[in-house]
């Protein structure tokens, strides 16, 4: 993309100017406007809001980098806001390369690039608390995307609040599925004084044909294949379902010897790990793609890229392909029309019917896309035994029905055939109050007492529901006075407040883990001389962090699941087990400690109940196992949400690497963030190279070209390779403390230490020393003996036996080219034996 800077004329600012300059580029670009892209451009450059609603695929970015081309032509900051990190990064990158980095910034809350630049992208949030905490800010234009999430009943206030509190900025509001817009259109004019232009209707560049099919799937399928609608994305509404599908067609050849012969050729080296990676190599050889959120982002990545080079001819995923997948789809087809939407089943709306629909055909690609519906299974049987009863009264009379499974939420033609003609329904309010709206607005100059009663009295809200946010409000107010948190001035202060804050907020509060400066004071009451001090100080920090549901629930079943043969090897009758069960949740380090801390905190900060404090172990119990992920993932039956486990870890490594203070670090914190930064980064860079990138662009400068080289060798961290050879030694002492030789055997046979070999070595050792220690000191680094040489590393794990002689350990050498192709610390055995002369007693 050539730069748009050059097409700045020196105070240009004339709207005429401004729009022929954009209009020009974008020929040149090969992108001449379409007619609603020059409505809206027209619009913008003249000063109106402008509301563009039109289909997938006509063209909103091209609009939105006009904005802030029109913007920046009149020396106005812009904003562009999106629902999710990944899209503002996307973005990020992509105004860099339009504007130069040094115009482009963004502020995430993981990172803060170039903040005073004139263009920021930045989350809906964290507009929402700047508008919060500094009023009219300033801020020249909003581009909104993904606007359809102001209807969010979680996150739609962050989408409402900058339209409240921002009555001198110019909007741009952009989705192709928002329904009636008229109350937008009247509220924006009304708060600001500005026109409103609603820009809608647009012709899609690639017209769709709906469907609904009554053939099984797989005949749907090979029907798509075979009259050239491919790619086609197969919608589920379960990732497991995805997956299932994807595995059921490997049965359908979908791909000729040489479209399978470009595909291995396009996956070049990439690294598949063992479990899902291994079932993802196979499918996406055989042409068939898996997409979903519980996914590693770099397979997300790699199904992207080959169906982008038409590789793919299959793609099985979920419906949040609405935001944020870009590939070439011609065909979408819909395995239902009915969803669990978390509290019940139901069917689709028309808008998120819509959003998923819109995803088929893409300009540039295909002059036609399709949308395809599948009636239920059931129905399809019932037709097909009909049609094979033919028209004899008496055949079809005997027909037996199959019937719809039990709860099951069924649809029809008739259901397909009106959501197809439904305009998407209107977007609802969901504004929320929380004790972060009400510190940011005290923290702003004037008097915060008109700024909330304007906030509350005109929002979006009916009456009724603004009535029960002034109750909730009038009670956050309460509580920060009790807590002393804020006081009442006998008169206004030079900048008009009349209330003040007592506390200092942090530059970015509410933007990130608000528990964040619990976790810092929390921190003081952990005895820095223990040996699991550096494992407290993570489990202070997990307990902040959003809570892996899929992960603390499996942890509890495997838990529960070893429960039961305990209490059944006790001899305890069925009901009582069954009772004992209830107490039996997963791991949760320090939660009486960190209540109590949790307690006294709120008092002196009655914000922090905003979020929940939930002591876990994931981090920690990954460590302490001494597994790696792919064996983590594995021991817990994880292999469909990894992606989540591997978010999860990444954000614990970035809690340790920004939230622990130098005085609370030791060398032992140190190497427990070293090793899970590297873990993270072995099984997906992208996780943290971009995030880290971001927070330290020194080197690298943002907005100039990227190049996916993968994680750097493994072994260039040393102190983090030390770390992981010590977890691959120690898996290897748990297990043998607890004979269990037959996982001993699968580690290691490679080496040619078998479970029998294993038994063996164990026998000998059990005739001198009743058990094998797997306590800290068992595992710290003073029984870990390396010596490096070049290319090998031969390292001696001592055994910590009951007597302290410490005279028997397990020998390995560590291969270091084998480990950085395969991203972990790959140990080969060659001895478990008795060695005189290692450490001696504990008392030498």
């Amino acid at each position: 993309m050539t730069s748009l800077l050059p097409t700045l004329a020196p105070g240009g600012s004339d709207a005429d100017a401004v729009y022929a300059a954009f209009e020009g580029w974008a020929e040149e670009q090969g992108l001449p406007l379409y007619p609603a892209q020059s409505e809206a451009l027209l619009e913008i450059v003249t000063g109106s809001h402008v509301i563009l609603a039109t289909p997938t695929g006509s063209g909103k970015s091209l609009v939105a980098l006009g904005a802030h081309f029109a913007a920046l032509a009149a020396g106005r900051t812009s904003f562009y806001t999106a629902p999710i990190k990944a899209l503002v990064s996307e973005k990020f990158f992509a105004l860099c390369a339009a504007f130069g980095a040094d115009k482009v910034g963004m502020l995430t809350g993981d990172a803060a690039v170039n903040p005073g630049a004139p263009i920021i992208c930045a989350t809906a949030e964290v507009l929402a608390n700047i508008a919060l905490r500094s009023g009219d800010a300033g801020i020249g234009l909003v581009v909104m995307d993904e606007f359809h999430f102001y209807g969010d009943p979680q996150r739609g206030w962050a989408w409402q609040v900058p339209l409240l509190e921002l009555p001198g900025t110019q909007f741009l509001l952009m989705s192709a599925t928002l329904g009636d817009v008229s109350f937008f259109e009247r509220d924006l004019t009304r708060r600001t004084g500005r026109p409103t232009a609603v820009v809608k209707g647009a012709e899609r560049p690639v017209p769709l044909t709906f469907t609904y099919a009554m053939t099984p799937l797989h005949e749907t399928l090979e029907e798509l294949l075979e009259t050239r609608q491919a790619p086609v994305y197969v919608v589920h509404f379960t990732q497991s379902a995805a997956l299932e599908r994807a595995q059921a067609l490997m049965s359908v050849n979908v791909c000729t010897r040489a479209e399978k012969d470009a595909i291995a050729e396009a996956i070049g080296a990439f690294r598949f790990s063992s479990g899902f990676g291994k079932t993802l190599s196979r499918l996406v050889r055989h042409g068939i793609g898996v997409h979903h959120a519980g996914m590693l982002p770099k397979y997300r990545r790699l199904v992207e890229t080959l169906a982008q080079q038409g590789l793919l001819k299959v793609i099985c995923g979920t419906d949040t392909l609405g935001v944020g997948i870009n590939v070439p789809i011609r065909t979408v087809l819909l395995t239902a029309l009915s969803k669990f939407d978390g509290k019940r089943t139901r069917h689709l709306n028309a808008r998120e019917f819509h959003q998923i629909a819109g995803r088929a055909g893409r300009a540039g690609f295909d002059t036609i896309g399709y949308v395809v519906v599948q009636a239920p299974e059931h129905e399809i049987e019932n037709a097909k035994a009909l049609a094979k009863a033919g028209d004899d009264p008496k055949k079809r009379r005997k027909v037996v029905k199959k019937r719809a499974p039990e709860g099951f939420v069924s649809w029809s033609d008739k259901t397909f055939e009106r959501l197809v003609a439904a305009e998407p329904e209107p977007l609802s309010s969901s504004f929320q109050v929380s004790h972060a709206m009400l510190l940011n607005v005290i923290a702003r100059p004037g008097d915060p007492f008109l700024v909330m009663r304007r906030l509350l009295e005109d929002n979006h809200e009916p009456r009724p529901a603004q009535r029960r946010h002034i109750r909730r409000a009038i009670a956050i107010y309460r509580a920060l006075l009790a807590g002393g948190v804020v006081e009442r001035l006998p008169e206004p202060d030079e900048e008009g407040r009349t209330v003040r804050l007592t506390v200092d907020l942090q530059a970015d509060f509410a933007l990130n883990q608000p528990l964040s400066p619990f976790a810092v004071a929390s921190l003081a009451l952990l005895d820095r001389a223990s040996p699991t001090y550096a494992l407290d100080v993570l489990s202070v920090l997990e307990a902040t962090l959003d809570d892996p549901r899929q992960v603390l629930l499996a942890q509890q079943f495997k838990a529960r699941g070893e429960a039961v043969q305990a209490l059944k090897a006790e001899g305890v009758e069925y009901d009582e087990r069954m009772e004992l069960l209830d107490g039996v949740s997963w791991p949760k380090p320090l939660e009486e400690l960190l209540g109590a801390a949790y307690e006294l905190y709120a008092k002196g900060h009655p914000w922090v109940t905003d979020a929940e404090l939930s002591p876990k172990s994931v981090a920690r119990d990954l460590f302490e196992r001494a597994m790696t992920f792919t064996e983590y993932v594995g021991y817990y039956g994880l292999a469909r949400s990894e992606g989540l486990v591997l978010r999860y870890l990444a954000d614990a490594y970035k809690a340790l690497r920004r939230t622990v203070p130098e005085d609370a670090r030791t060398p032992e914190v140190e190497d427990l963030t070293e090793w899970l930064g590297e873990l993270v980064r072995q099984v997906d860079s992208s996780l943290l190279d971009e995030w880290e990138r971001l927070a330290n662009p020194v080197d690298d400068v943002p907005g100039s070209p990227r190049v996916e080289l993968g994680p750097p060798p493994v072994t260039a961290n040393v102190r983090a390779f030390r770390v992981l050879v010590r977890n691959a030694l120690f898996r290897r002492v748990e297990l043998a403390a607890l004979r269990r030789v037959d996982l001993l055997g699968e580690l290691d046979a490679g080496s040619g230490w078998d479970a029998d070999r294993w038994a063996d070595a164990l026998d000998a050792y059990s005739a001198e020393h009743d058990e094998i220690g797997t306590g800290p000191d068992a595992r710290g680094p003073r029984l870990l003996l390396v010596t490096e040489e070049p290319g090998l590393w031969r390292v001696r794990q001592v055994l910590d036996d009951p007597a302290g002689d410490h005279d028997w350990g397990i020998s390995a050498e560590v291969d270091l080219a084998t480990s950085d192709e395969e991203g972990t610390a790959v140990v080969r055995i060659v001895g478990v034996d008795r060695f005189q002369g290692v450490l001696g007693s504990t008392g030498g």
